[in-house]
């Protein structure tokens, strides 16, 4: 499989201005790249930066905004699709929805559970 696949969350606005969003713009740019693609809320854009995908998990409309488990859940489902069909095996990415956005991780890690348990492939 496809390995060196980086992935966190962002906002439609792709403003990145605090932690490690603040990070993936400074290291990889390429805004202008990613508004392009017109990606909306649990949607997945895409990168490729030194033979690496960067992606970028869209989990809310607005920077201020809260994402929902519910966008949280449709945006995994939407990544294990992306991953299967780029043939991605391994992800690296940090403790979704903590932080600035404030979702349990703990029910985070339970819907992402219960997308790998489920019998279809997303």
């Amino acid at each position: 499989g496809v390995l060196g696949v980086f992935g966190f969350c962002v906002s439609e606005e792709f403003k990145m201005s605090q932690g490690i969003a603040l990070e993936f713009r400074r290291e990889f740019g390429n805004v202008d790249e990613l508004l392009r693609q017109n990606k909306k809320v649990s949607e997945i854009a895409n990168i490729k930066y030194n033979n690496r995908h960067i992606l970028y998990l869209i989990t809310k409309q607005r920077y201020q905004d809260k994402p929902t488990l519910e966008t949280m859940y449709l945006t995994l489902r939407n990544l294990r699709k992306f991953c299967h069909e780029q043939n991605i095996t391994q992800l690296a990415i940090p403790r979704l929805g903590k932080g600035k956005d404030q979702l349990n991780w703990d029910q985070v890690l339970c819907l992402d559970t219960f997308l790998k348990d489920q019998r279809s492939k997303y």
